[in-house]
């Protein structure tokens, strides 16, 4: 099975001599195609610092991070911007939808940014909403929709360009919890069909045992992993919920 992301000896230390702090230390991970898997670990343990690492908006004191066979640590800043637009999808909590344009053409930006041409544009987009079941709103605007439409079209956008690796960041955070289902289940169906690989970082166990591997950071390092293997989706919550409470800290 191919590596999508490969990333050795991550070290984020912020500060200067005398008075430093290590957010993130010794991290390695390895993430194969098709994996969807989840990032866990109490508030302030580096969680949103390696989601940040991994997708290019920051960078690390040290160590390499390989995505798609390119090391990302050693582009300039006009590179990532490309390799970003190539390689990556991102799923933020607050959608970051443009509320000029409709939903479709939030979708089909990156499309056309890219100069995909027309013809398949308006096949990837179609493919991509029947996916999300938001067929019907296309024509609409972002704020003639709900939350969880909302969050459904900016996984749609992030997907439509069949990124490499999509990362996802508390992307059910600001849902109800038919709409975080909603977008769950579409995003395992995803990773199921079409073998796309997710990387969320999450506090909440319910979308966590939607993935099949978690990890589980303390302190700027893993402290632990778990695999769904062939465990139920409940069977694998119960679990996620025992590495938590070990773990102890506000999720």
């Amino acid at each position: 099975m191919k590596t999508i992301l490969r990333a050795k000896n991550i070290q984020k230390v912020y500060g200067t001599k005398g008075n430093q702090y290590k957010a993130l230390e010794d991290i390695d991970l390895e993430i194969k195609e098709g994996e969807f898997i989840g990032i866990m670990g109490p508030s302030g343990a580096g969680k949103s610092t390696l989601l940040n690492i991994l997708s290019t908006i920051d960078t690390p004191t040290s160590g390499e991070i390989i995505i798609a066979d390119q090391n990302i640590v050693t582009m300039k800043e006009e590179q990532l911007s490309d390799f970003r637009r190539n390689n990556l999808g991102f799923i933020f909590q607050d959608y970051n939808l443009l509320d000029t344009l409709t939903v479709k053409e939030n979708i089909l930006l990156p499309l056309a940014l890219s100069k995909v041409p027309a013809k398949e544009i308006e096949n990837r987009v179609k493919e991509i909403a029947d996916m999300f079941g938001i067929q019907e709103i296309l024509d609409k605007y972002p704020y003639h929709i709900s939350g969880g439409q909302k969050q459904r079209t900016a996984a749609s956008r992030a997907m439509v360009t069949k990124p490499s690796l999509i990362l996802a960041d508390e992307p059910t955070g600001a849902l109800d919890s038919k709409s975080a289902t909603d977008l769950l289940e579409s995003l395992t169906a995803l990773n199921e069909l079409n073998r796309s690989t997710i990387m969320m970082v999450t506090h909440d166990a319910f979308a966590a045992s939607f993935c099949k591997r978690i990890l589980f950071i303390k302190d700027g390092g893993i402290y632990a992993q778990i695999q769904k293997m062939q465990n139920s989706r409940q069977e694998f919550f119960q679990k996620i919920m025992d590495v938590l409470a070990s773990l102890g800290g506000g999720h």
